[in-house]
């Protein structure tokens, strides 16, 4: 025993092995644990770092509070009567928007209001109350005269206050609020400046794993409630737009085909703005170019131009190195925040932003598993030399499309995850094939033993000549089998239990099949077909097919009820039995088997078995298979015409000998007679049947037939 499971093993491995592997490689590109989205990022950072993004001047400026601004101007935080005057000498010269990168929490602590309060708290001091000048006031009187946008830190702890929201959304399709990070509260700017101010943003960025910020957020949220990144509320307010248009999946004209898959796209005035499904914009970053920045101090002391204002959107920022506002950007440099929000700004401005489709994962999954299928069987057929020129070839295929779709169109595409899979397969396959080539022979025999019937087994073994392509015309019968609702039941529970339920369920409708001396044609799914009469005559092959067509019901009956009171809803096992002339024999190429069945016969089987969920049975038998049975025990359904056909067929319930000779039977008979007579009074007896016996189907199915008007006992199938 342990030297034939281990022959099977070493057989089956080379076509196991590579299939794990590749199986593995998909199931991590679509989960995306943390190590592949670092490896997927790291190859995004390389490409930044090969061909960074050319600078290209653009109406943005950062206003940036360097060290020698800082040298100049006095110590952090400036005075806000300070800050009022930079506000209103940017909106005189015609800045389009004024942006704070700032989070402006607490009051002036500088202004003479405020340290008259504190004084006349410690001490008598005259009543000046109401005389002295008040920063704040002073820098909200600023801010309300032009096109402003203060700015707020969300934080993952619940604070007193929320920021105030701005702009309006306009959503289609599914809701963003599903698909962003939440946080908690937020640190906001004090109501007085939010109140006049046109725009209000989120200063926040989303870091990776390794804290390079590669993406800047259009959205974010605190609860139930949007509110948009300082970046969009700086393109917002500059463009003048009062609102943003938020595309999710199921949008119109964007395929999600029913997913969730994320947001699709942000519109900022008559931009429109691809994101990630978080609403992200990848930012395609340049190098640090001196034409970017405005030191404050020259705006102050008058030596910048209206040219270097007029029309730009200029955000106020700071580069000096005691504030600590830096990030780590793509290109491995550190860079101020305020920067990040600059280029994202540029980048969106003149389409040049990175990004990554909603389509890369099918695209990436599609080569991955295009090239495992045709590594797999060229190491067999080839050898490992070939074999590696080709996997390297793809290697390279996937690194250049990756490199140029990158360098042309600014998207992004993994090329790390195929090309490791599909090493990964190489190897394995490599080192394996020769054990396939040396048991050839018996990983056959050992293959059919393992997915059909023993009968045929053995019937191969005594007569290897019949072991080649071909057939021939032969009466079989056929049993098909399907389990309704399994799809739902699958969508819905984990796959272990799935798994463990459906091997649990086929083994024993297997063996039933093989107690009844049946071959295994297929397992589809939940799905099974089986044949009798084949590969050996069976004379009774009819009355076995009935037989093994009970006993599978009697099974999955017992099964269902079973599962069912353990919590696990499974669905009715419908089987459908047709009997038929076919071709019957060994199907395929030269090395690889399929015994089976071609014919009309096999066809009708297998719509006998959908019939049953119109019927309202469990089992349906056709005329063809219940004459063959000198003992058949059932009740007529009718004739069936089923779509596509233009013959009827003449249907049967199969019964027990109990079940006959049930009341509900005998009324049911005796309804049946009248109706195939076409005797008015058959629609009476089947209301009767039909109210005595509520839980027959067949009787409810022809009362509500002539209820609608149909006579006799043809029936006329609408669906397959």
């Amino acid at each position: 025993m342990i030297p034939k499971l281990t022959d099977r093993l070493i057989r089956l491995a080379p076509l196991s092995l590579p299939l794990v592997v590749l199986v593995v490689g998909v199931a991590a590109h679509l989960a995306k644990p943390g190590f592949m989205i670092t490896l997927r990022n790291a190859a995004f950072d390389v490409y930044q770092q090969w061909s960074p993004r050319e600078y290209q001047p653009a109406p943005v400026r950062i206003l940036d509070i360097d060290d020698e601004s800082l040298e100049r101007l006095g110590q952090w935080p400036w005075p806000r009567n300070q800050l009022a005057t930079v506000v209103t000498k940017l909106q005189t010269m015609g800045a389009a928007a004024i942006v704070f990168d700032i989070v402006f929490a607490e009051p002036d602590r500088t202004s003479p209001s405020r340290i008259y309060q504190r004084l006349s708290e410690l001490s008598a001091v005259p009543d000046l109350k109401g005389k002295l000048p008040d920063h704040d006031q002073i820098f909200a009187s600023a801010l309300s005269n032009g096109a402003t946008v203060t700015g707020f830190a969300l934080v993952n702890h619940p604070t007193p206050r929320l920021p105030v929201v701005k702009p309006g959304f306009a959503l289609a399709g599914d809701d963003p609020r599903l698909f962003l990070p939440g946080h908690a509260g937020s640190v906001t700017t004090l109501p007085e400046f939010e109140a006049v101010a046109v725009g209000n943003g989120a200063l926040n960025f989303l870091p990776d794993r390794d804290g390079v910020v590669r993406q800047v957020p259009l959205l974010l949220r605190v609860g139930d409630t949007l509110y948009p990144g300082l970046t969009a509320e700086a393109l917002r307010v500059a463009l003048g737009a009062p609102s943003y248009l938020v595309k999710a999946s199921g949008a119109s004209a964007k395929l999600s085909f029913g997913a969730q898959t994320g947001i699709n796209s942000v519109r900022v005035g008559k931009i429109p703005v691809s994101t990630d499904a978080q609403g992200q914009v990848w930012v395609n970053y340049s190098m640090p170019v001196p034409e970017r920045y405005i030191p404050a101090w020259k705006l102050v002391v008058g030596g910048v131009s209206q040219a270097d204002i007029k029309g730009f959107i200029i955000i106020i920022g700071s580069s000096a190195a005691g504030l600590q506002d830096t990030r780590f950007n793509a290109l491995g440099q550190v860079i101020p925040g305020v920067e990040i929000h600059a280029q994202a700004i540029e980048q969106i401005l003149q389409g040049t932003y990175l990004t990554r489709p909603d389509w890369a994962t099918g695209a990436e999954l599609l080569f991955m598993v295009t090239m495992a299928m045709v590594l797999i069987p060229l190491i067999s057929g080839l050898g490992a030399l070939w074999s590696a020129v080709i996997g390297a070839g793809a290697a390279a295929v996937a690194c250049v499309v990756s490199w140029y779709v990158f360098v042309n169109a600014q998207m992004l595409f993994d090329p790390l995850s195929p090309l490791l899979t599909n090493l990964g397969v190489y190897l394995v396959s490599s080192v394996l094939s020769h054990f396939r080539t040396e048991r050839q022979q018996r990983w056959i025999r050992e293959a059919f033993s393992s997915y059909v019937s023993p009968n045929l087994v053995w019937h191969l073994i005594e007569n290897p000549d019949q072991l080649s392509l071909g057939g021939e015309r032969r009466e079989c019968t056929f049993v098909f089998t399907d389990l309704a609702d399994f799809t739902s039941l699958v969508e819905k529970s984990e796959p272990e239990l799935v798994v463990s339920l459906l091997n649990e369920y086929l083994d024993e409708m297997v063996r039933i099949a093989f107690q009844h001396d049946g071959t295994l044609d297929k397992i589809v799914g939940d799905a099974v077909t089986v044949i009798f009469s084949a590969p050996i005559v069976q004379a009774d092959h009819a009355a076995r097919g009935v037989a093994c067509a009970l006993a599978m019901d009697t099974f999955a009956q017992a099964f269902a009820r079973t599962k069912r009171d353990a919590g696990i809803s499974l669905g009715t096992t419908r089987i459908g039995v047709n009997s038929g002339t076919v071709i019957i024999g060994n199907f395929g190429g030269e090395t690889v088997f399929d015994y089976t069945a071609h014919g009309d016969a096999i066809n009708t089987a297998a719509r006998m078995e959908s019939v049953n969920k119109y019927l309202g049975t469990r089992v349906c038998v056709s005329a063809a298979t219940a004459s063959g049975c000198p003992d058949f025990i059932g009740r007529p359904v009718g004739t069936l015409v089923l779509k596509g056909k233009t013959q009827g067929i003449e249907a049967f319930e199969p019964l027990t000998t109990t079940q006959v000779q049930s009341p509900a039977i005998t009324a049911y008979r005796e309804a049946f007679d009248l109706l195939k007579r076409k005797d008015p009074g058959a629609k009476a007896a089947f209301a009767a049947a039909a109210l005595t016996y509520p839980g027959d189907p067949l009787a409810a199915l022809h009362l509500n037939r002539l209820q609608s008007g149909e006579t006799g006992t043809t029936i006329v199938m609408a669906e397959k």
